[in-house]
Parts: structure tokens; sequence; C-alpha cells
């Protein structure tokens, strides 16, 4: 594999950019209008236009992306995660090519894409279940009465959700039927499938995902748990690996459980599956059939390169390690900077990166894809960067995350960083206590709260402005040798 194109923009198709040079592969970018002159663009040995700034018109066109990905000559294509990291259709196309499509099958994403084809799938493997139905909802009475036996609350999700959309907690057989008309309203719109389903309500759950890799010769590890436990609109803000809460043996436990989902649909390449855990009991959630977010804080605590393995599994070669060689080294965390106001219930807040200066130092690492002076763009996800910190232990790593938030400077639109430094020197976090709840509990007066964040952003913007000068070189700002991503450990 000589050449490969990235069907993707910004921070991730940079990260995949790197392993290529490092690989000694030759990368191709995509990109729209809005996105001519954004750093991935120049740091490609290759870039092509495919189209005006909406996704629907550049990185959602599946034949315009084969089509440059043929004229170019490339070997395989990375879809890296979001637009169509999860398309069967679009992988399917991209193998009928003749490409490789640097991911699973098309069957194991339509399997594991359907929450309910999930649940089939896997329930011959002994995995812990939530309890409810295998089946979508065709009779609301039959489903009411289900509901009964289950018990209130229950669940209801959508077949084909993801992002908290067309699910919807029901507390009491009263408001059932209109809680089920809404869901499935809302998943026709989101997904165009109605298809629901209920589960018995966790609470107070964590979201504990564990990373797989699985090469074509039937090898499967997994690279232990990641925390996503702080969200907001049932979407990660705050990650990191290990988890606090997790023994030896229930990790293992876990670990085994979505090794076995991987087997339950003939999976090849990296995964992950998530579970909710709740007082000393875990439950199956889902598997995310591609490259997650989250991934550096895996990485850094493993030492192994992801997107690399990626790499080598497409071309057929076997996993070179196995699971006895993998151990847990220090930790990790990761906040994702997103330009968007906690003041006013996360809503975005794009504008121009007036300043925007990096945090370096020990064990800190950048992924990012704008530069000082860019318009965060409208079309896309407003997330800036992902900011990941290495320490020996979990108390090094939550004052090194500290320490590079406060030297973080972005000046010209209003970012989560305050929140994530409220967030992870909060007692709840600090202790380990804490789940998925953990905003609507300890973030109810968001002004109140990130005042002291507030006042040290607005007392450093004269300096930034005084000493800030050009943004640093993109293949300089975090090195491509990833040895270095763990600096001086």
């Amino acid at each position: 594999m000589n050449k490969i194109l990235i069907a993707n923009r910004g921070e991730i198709a940079l990260r995949i950019m790197r392993t290529c040079e490092k690989m000694g592969i030759k990368s191709v970018a995509i990109y729209s209008e809005a996105d001519a002159k954004a750093p991935f663009v120049k740091y490609a040995d290759e870039a092509v236009c495919v189209g005006p700034s909406p996704s629907s018109q550049s990185y959602l066109v599946q034949e315009k992306i084969i089509e440059v990905a043929l004229e170019r000559d490339v070997d395989g294509i990375h879809p890296g995660y979001g637009f169509l990291s999860e398309n069967a259709e679009f992988a399917q196309k991209v193998t009928k090519a003749g490409i490789v499509f640097i991911g699973p099958s098309p069957e194991s994403m339509r399997v594991m894409g359907d929450k309910l084809a999930a649940k089939t799938a896997v329930k011959d493997y002994d995995i812990p279940m939530v309890p409810g139905v295998d089946h979508a909802i065709e009779n609301v009475e039959s489903a009411l009465e289900t509901a009964k036996e289950i018990g209130f609350p229950i669940l209801i999700k959508a077949a084909a959700g993801g992002g908290g959309k067309g699910m919807r907690v029901v507390n009491s057989e009263e408001e059932f039927v209109s809680q089920m008309e809404r869901a499935v309203s809302e998943a026709v719109s989101a997904f165009g499938n109605g298809a629901v389903f209920i589960e018995k309500y966790i609470g107070s759950p964590r979201h504990i995902e564990i990373q797989l890799l699985a090469d074509q010769h039937g090898n499967v590890v997994h690279l232990f748990e990641r925390e996503c436990s702080v969200q907001r609109r049932h979407q990660k803000v705050i990650e990191e690996a290990p988890s606090s809460v997790l023994s030896e043996d229930l990790r293992n436990e876990m670990g085994e459980a979505a090794c076995k989902v991987a087997q339950s649909c003939n999976y090849i390449g990296a995964g992950t599956v998530e579970f909710l855990y709740d007082n000393g009991l875990f439950y199956f959630l889902e598997m995310n059939t591609r490259l997650q977010v989250e991934h550096p804080v895996t990485e850094m605590i493993t030492g192994v390169d992801l997107v690399q393995e990626q790499i080598n599994i497409a071309r057929g070669q076997k996993l070179s390690f196995s699971q006895k060689d993998l151990k847990i080294k220090g930790h990790s965390l990761e906040v994702r900077v997103y330009a968007e106001n906690p003041e006013n219930d996360f809503l975005p807040d794009v504008g121009n990166l007036l300043v925007y200066k990096r945090p370096v130092g020990d064990g800190v690492r950048v992924d990012d894809g704008l530069e000082q002076g860019m318009d965060i763009p409208i079309f896309y996800d407003p997330m800036i960067a992902k900011l990941i910190v290495y320490g020996e232990d979990r108390q090094q790593a939550i004052a090194r995350m500290t320490k590079a938030i406060q030297d973080y400077d972005i000046v010209g639109v209003e970012t989560t960083l305050g929140f994530c430094e409220f967030a992870i020197n909060h007692e709840a976090f600090v202790s380990g206590d804490f789940d998925t709840h953990f905003v609507d509990l300890h973030f109810k007066n968001p002004e109140k709260l990130l005042s002291s964040s507030k006042a040290y952003v607005e007392a450093g913007v004269v300096a930034s402005y005084l000493f800030a000068t050009k943004s640093f070189s993109e293949k300089n700002y975090l090195p491509s040798d990833y040895s270095s991503w763990r600096q001086k450990r």
C-alpha cells in the first residue's frame, strides 16, 4: 500500500496523514471549498477539491470520492470517523472499485450499525445485555405490557440511533404512548428508520468502552478500556484510560466480552465495544465500527499507533502482538476543545481564531486541524482540537491536563476549555465517583462555576495579542514519530 486517500477533514485527516508519512505512504486529501486553506490540505502529498462547503455536496458524495481515488491511483481509502466511516454502502463501493477500504467489512458494519441486529448477533456469545426486547416494536399495546414486566423506568431507543436521537426515558405507564410516538418520529427524522425497542433504564451508569483490533487471520485483542462518562447531550467531552473504577478481574472480563462481540460479526480492523457499567455489573450497549475520536488515550497508555495497525491489518498482515504482550502503562486524559459556550447550554459559537496558541510540555499532545486567523466553518462539527495528556498516574495526568488547559490560548470564540478544567478538578471526578449525569448534577450554574476560568482567559487576552506569533508549522507542533507522543516518561 503506497498511497492512501483520507476521506475526511480536519484533525483526524492530519492525524492519519502523520502515520502515513511515518510509514512511507503518500497521502491524498479531499477537501471542500470551505477547507481550501486548512492545514490538512497543505500537509497532504496531493489534494483535490470535491465540492462546495456543505458536507452533502463534498465529504458525503461517495461517487466523487471514489472517482478521485481512481484518478490518483490510490491503494486504500481511510474514512477516519464521522461522515462515511460507518457507511456500509460506501465500503462496498470502494471494494468493488478495486480499492482497499481501511476498516471492517460492509456486512460487519450493517450488523453492528443496527442495535437490534447487533443484539441478535451477540446473544449466543454469553454477553451481558440490558433487560429488554431484542426486536422492533410493532404493537404499542404489547410493548406496554412488556414495559410493565421489565419495570419502569424504561428506555425507548432507536434501532439505528446514536447521539441520543430517538431516545426517550419513560418513568410511568401514563406517558408510555406519547413518548413512544416522539421516539419513532425523531428516529424517522434523524435516521430514516422508525424502528425502536425498549430496555430497562439504568439510572446512574458509567460509560466504559473497550478498544479492539482484529486481523484477517482470526486474531482479536483488546487494548483495555476508556472511561467516557462525562458527556453533554449524550456526547462525550472528557475521556480517560484506564477507568478509575475497574478491577483487574472486571477489566479482563469486559475485554473478553468485547472480543466475543467482534467474533460474532467476523470483525476486521479497529473497533470499539461500548458498555454501560453500574455497581459492578456491565451490559453491552453497541459497537462502533471505526476509529474513535478518543483513540489517543489508548495509544498513550499502550504505545500502540492504532492508525498504523489499521493500515497493516488492511494490508493483510497479522497482528504483531498478542493479548499477553499488551500492558497498561500510566494514565491518559483527553478533553475535546469545542467552539461551544458552556454557559449557554453548550451551543456552538463559531467565529475567527484571533489568537490560537497550543500548549506544550511533558506528556502533552494536541490533535487539531486549525491555525491562528482561521474561521471555524459553520458547516461541520465545531471541534477545534483534542487535548491529550499522559501521566505516570491519574493524579499526575489531571495536574498536567489542568496546566495544559491554562496554557491553551484561544481568543475569538467561546470554548469548552473552562468547563473541562472545572470538570477534571471537581471532587466527584477526582475521587472517581461520577457517572453519565455529571453535567446535570454538578454544572447547574455554569456562569458562576466558570467565573474563575473566564477571568483567567480575559486577563490573558492582552498578553496573548502581544506575544502570539504566527502558528506553529503543522509538521512540527505534533511530532510525526509516534514515540515522541509520550514525552520524557
